[in-house]
């Protein structure tokens, strides 16, 4: 019978964990010969329910940090009402939506929502926070307003003005 070391058991358990996530939607495959895989996550925003984002982003198994890559796709999947519009940030930076550890030293993958007010558009924007290769990897999906009810209502003075 084969003798089980602390190093093999943890590896096991960190591929068993490893798959065990509530936002995984998919998961490619990048073959045989390698311990990679593209993971596939839904992201709603939790602000603005009625949009969804999916990522895809790539999960070394075996290495103590994940490849910077990542890209991001957002849609309007439920309502847009003003009253969510209306309590977002704002500002030019926008807000942190999600955020997920890529490595085991300090390298996240983020999402941020950030609101152009003047074209009635919803930006998402996911990035890697270490730079690689003299690069932060980043992706963007807009979800534009129009042909929303909201569209209009973003025109019309507020109450309290």
């Amino acid at each position: 019978m084969k003798k089980l070391t602390a190093g093999s058991l943890l590896i096991s358990a960190a591929l068993t964990l490893s798959g065990c996530s509530d936002t995984e939607v998919g998961e490619v495959s990048l073959g045989v010969f390698t311990t990679k895989d593209i993971k596939l996550e839904i992201v709603q925003d939790p602000d603005i329910s009625g949009v969804s984002c999916h990522i895809a982003h790539v999960e070394a198994n075996l290495d103590f940090a994940d490849p910077s890559d990542m890209s991001i796709a957002c849609r309007q999947t439920g309502p847009i009402t003003k009253a969510m519009i209306d309590q977002i940030d704002r500002s030019k930076g926008g807000e942190v939506i999600f955020k997920a550890s890529k490595s085991i030293l300090f390298k996240s993958l983020k999402v941020r929502r950030i609101f152009d007010a003047k074209n009635k558009t919803l930006i998402y924007v996911s990035y890697s926070t270490k730079e690689v290769n003299g690069s932060h990897k980043h992706s963007l999906s807009t979800v534009p307003l129009w042909g929303n009810p909201v569209w209009q209502q973003l025109d019309e003075p507020s109450p309290s003005s």
